[in-house]
C-alpha cells in the first residue's frame, strides 16, 4: 500500500497527518480503582515542547482523554496548542469517572447528563470551542444505553461542541452498534505488529471508518528499549494493567524474543525499530492512523521521521508474518 503524508479521518472531511500522537503519557501520575494508571513522572515543559515540535514536523492529529492524568493531559495539550487550534485535529474521550483534585478515577458513566458535563469540562481544559473527534471510552451495557449515547452525541454535534465521534473498542459488535449514526467516523483500537482484531479492521475499511491505532509500539516493547520489567518505574501503568501481556513478570521475555526475531526487517532501509513498527501499521491498512505515545521531544522526532520513510513493502510484511507464524 502506498503511504501518503495525509489521510482523511474516515467519513469526515478532516485531513490529518498519517501519524498522530497519543497523549496518555503526558498526563502524568494518576490511579484507576486504586492502581497506577499513568506512565510515571512527567515534565510538563518537555511535554509542551514536544507537542510544539510535532507541529513543526507536520503532525496535526492529537489524541487524548479526559481521564489521562485526571484532566492534566487535556490541560497540557490545550496550553501547547494555544494559537494553533485551527491547524490541528483534536480527539478526546469520555465515559470514565475521576476526581481532578485527587487524581483518582473509578467507575464509568455514560448517561446523557454526564456526557454533556464531561464535554464541557474537556472543552474548558483544552481551551477550545469544539472537539473534532469525541470518543466513547467505556462500553454501554444495553442497546438502549447505546442509543442514548448516540442521541447525546448528535445533540453535541448540533450544538457545535463536537464534530464527529466514535468508540474506543476492540469489539466488532460495539463498533457496529454505531453503524447508523450520522457523524460516526472512527474506531480507536489496538493494532501493532503483534496483532489486532482483523474482523474489526475489515469492518472499518468496508464502512470507511478511520482505524485509530492505540498501542502501535506495543506499549514501548517494539522500541527495543526494554529487556525486563525492572526497567519500568514502580508507578508505571505497564506494571499494573491486566490488559497487556508485554510487560508481565514471567512473560516479558517472550515478547522481547519476538522483537529480536523481527529486528532486522523492522530496522531495514535506514529505519529504527520504532519507525519500522509504524511503517508496518501503514502497510496493514490505508485507514490506519497510529498514535504512538511520547514524553520527550526526542521521541516525537523519531516518530515523525517515520512519515518520511513510509510504509513497509508487501514483501517485508509477508516476511514478518512468516517469521511470527513459524517462530512462535
Amino acid at each position: 500500500m502506498t503511504q501518503t503524508l495525509k489521510r482523511t479521518l474516515g467519513k469526515s472531511k478532516l485531513s490529518v497527518s498519517a501519524l498522530g500522537l497519543g497523549c496518555w503519557a503526558i498526563g502524568g501520575e494518576f490511579t484507576i480503582d486504586g492502581r497506577p494508571a499513568g506512565w510515571g513522572n512527567v515534565d510538563d515543559a518537555e511535554s509542551m515542547h514536544a507537542i510544539q515540535r510535532a507541529l513543526e514536523l507536520g503532525i496535526t492529529f492529537f489524541d487524548t482523554a479526559d481521564v489521562y492524568g485526571c484532566g492534566h493531559s487535556e490541560r497540557i495539550l490545550g496550553q501547547a496548542l494555544a494559537g494553533r487550534r485551527n491547524a490541528v485535529v483534536i480527539a478526546t474521550k469520555f465515559g470514565n469517572v475521576f476526581d481532578e483534585q485527587t487524581r483518582q478515577g473509578a467507575g464509568r458513566n455514560l448517561t446523557p447528563e454526564y456526557i454533556r458535563s464531561a464535554c464541557e469540562a474537556s472543552l474548558k481544559r483544552l481551551n477550545t470551542d469544539y472537539i473534532d473527534l469525541y470518543e466513547m471510552h467505556s462500553t454501554p451495557e444495553t442497546m438502549t444505553e447505546t442509543e442514548d449515547v448516540l442521541a447525546t452525541l448528535e445533540e453535541l454535534v448540533s450544538a457545535g461542541k463536537i464534530r464527529y465521534y466514535g468508540p474506543s473498542t476492540d469489539d466488532v459488535e460495539v463498533a457496529r452498534s454505531f453503524a447508523r449514526a450520522p457523524h460516526y467516523t472512527a474506531v480507536q483500537q489496538q493494532l501493532n505488529v503483534f496483532g489486532g482484531n482483523d474482523e474489526l479492521i475489515a469492518y472499518c475499511e468496508a464502512e470507511n471508518l478511520a482505524v485509530i491505532c492505540r498501542t502501535p509500539l506495543a506499549m514501548g516493547m517494539l522500541t527495543g528499549k526494554y529487556q525486563d520489567e525492572n526497567a519500568l518505574a514502580a508507578n508505571d501503568v505497564r506494571r499494573h494493567t491486566p490488559w497487556w501481556e508485554y510487560f508481565k513478570a514471567g512473560r516479558m521475555q517472550e515478547w522481547v524474543a519476538r522483537v529480536e526475531v523481527l529486528r532486522d526487517i523492522l530496522s531495514s532501509d535506514g529505519r529504527t525499530l520504532t519507525q519500522g513498527a509504524l511503517g508496518w501499521i501503514w502497510a496493514r491498512s490505508n485507514q490506519a492512523l497510529p498514535i504512538p505515545g511520547f514524553k520527550t521531544v526526542a521521541q516525537v522526532e523519531e516518530n515523525a521521521a517515520a512519515l518520511r520513510l513510509g510504509a513497509l513493502s508487501q514483501q517485508q510484511m509477508q516476511q514478518i508474518d512468516t517469521l511470527l507464524k513459524s517462530t512462535f
